[in-house]
């Protein structure tokens, strides 16, 4: 046995997260002979993963290489990196390997073919308990001792563990109940570490100034849909839909903006963005539309007959729209095209679906360990990246913990 595979073989792991990440680099680090401890915090793993999955699970992405780096924004060169050893394809393969066949969507998203996280977890666990991996749960780390060993608070009291190595995986600080609670950062920045403040990402937003009682209690819970999302000064704005809050407003549409949205706000204090209510409508139709005699109807019943509008959309136009709009068709029909909505916060970061901001690139050498912690690696959401819904996250979730696993193979085989 070489120096190397000897110095694996004796060496025991530590990783602290049992989300995507952290057991993707226990099973990198499993397959390479090291012995791999998980702890977390819940009384199970893989709780977050389990969650997301409900509405079906969404593992990554199928679109070009280059798009797909480029949904990851100012991070988008370091993610890239991340995902040279663990692409999407290679991301897939593995899911195959789990006797968990895939299919591409029609949006291009990947999904198992029985849309389930459970049955791909359970799959996970049993080969990763088949190869040596051992589970401790309900152990929540609380940082090191001043020898270096790694303190967990346990049902049973404080429990101290030493490990040659360590990976954090821990979340971002989104969905806390979940188990990621983002009290990790106050124990990192102790030691010198460099973490950008936690933001909520994918996320709805508060209205400004709130809904009135009569719009609140009569459209909470509902789709706008379709509909077009504009910001800024783009001519142009983003296809989907959106549901009613009791604040404001969150879904797909909302969250695959949330970002500049977010950074708006926080910059400006409220953000404006135009809502098209009619998207499949020119200009020049609805107007013509609207001015159709409506005779002894309601302008309700106008609107709805002529211009398709009624519902929540309808709801939308008599709450954002000032009373002098309805009375000129042709500047009904242009608040119809673009109608103001003033968004003024973020929704609480435990809201939110993810996070943004955590521990900084720059505080990690190229094979994720810290910088000033030599054997500490880090991987998952807890690093500063942030990403869409849309197989994007779980895809660097997973890329990330494949990293760090790897790096913790070489680190050992060099000490």
């Amino acid at each position: 046995m070489d120096n190397t595979v000897a110095a694996r073989a004796s060496a025991t792991v530590a990783v602290i997260g049992g989300g995507p990440a952290g057991l993707m680099a226990a099973e990198v680090l499993s397959v390479s002979g090291v012995r791999v401890d998980v702890y977390d915090a819940m009384p199970s793993v893989g709780r977050k993963f389990l969650l997301a999955g409900k509405g079906g699970m969404n593992l990554t992405h199928s679109e070009a290489h280059h798009a797909f780096v480029g949904r990851y924004g100012e991070r988008s060169a370091e993610v890239a990196s991340l995902l040279e050893d663990f692409d999407p394809q290679a991301l897939r393969q593995w899911v195959h390997g789990l006797g968990i066949d895939t299919f591409v969507g029609s949006s291009g998203r990947v999904f198992p073919v029985n849309l389930k996280a459970a049955p791909l977890l359970r799959a996970w666990l049993h080969r990763l308990r088949a190869g040596g991996v051992r589970f401790h749960v309900r152990h929540r780390w609380q940082g090191w001792t001043a020898d270096a060993a790694l303190r967990f608070a346990t049902p049973q009291g404080e429990k101290t563990v030493r490990a040659d190595a360590t990976v954090l995986a821990l979340g971002g600080g989104s969905w806390a109940r979940l188990g990621s609670d983002g009290a990790w950062t106050d124990l990192l920045r102790a030691h010198g570490v460099a973490v950008q403040p936690l933001q909520p990402a994918n996320c709805g937003f508060n209205v400004a100034g709130g809904w009135s009682e009569h719009f609140r209690t009569r459209f909470v819970g509902q789709p706008v849909k379709p509909v077009t999302l504009a910001t800024g000064g783009a001519k142009s704005g983003r296809r989907g839909e959106f549901v009613i809050t009791q604040s404001g407003v969150e879904g797909s549409l909302i969250y695959s903006l949330s970002a500049g949205l977010r950074d708006s706000i926080t910059a400006d204090g409220a953000v404006q963005v135009r809502l098209d209510l009619a998207p499949d409508w020119t200009a020049e139709r609805l107007l013509k539309a609207l001015e159709h005699p409506r005779g002894a109807r309601s302008q309700s019943s106008h609107l709805q007959s002529r211009a398709g509008l009624t519902g929540v959309k309808a709801g939308l136009l008599r709450e954002l729209a000032g009373k002098a709009d309805f009375q000129d068709m042709l500047k009904l029909s242009n608040v119809i095209k673009n109608l103001p909505l003033t968004l003024a916060a973020a929704r609480p970061l435990d809201e939110a679906i993810s996070s943004a901001g955590g521990v900084e690139f720059t505080a990690l050498d190229a094979h994720q360990m810290l910088q000033g912690l030599p054997g500490v690696f880090c991987a998952g959401e807890m690093l500063d990246w942030e990403a869409p819904t849309g197989g994007y996250l779980l895809s660097a979730c997973f890329a990330s913990g494949h990293a760090a696993g790897q790096g913790v193979v070489l680190w050992l085989g060099r000490t």
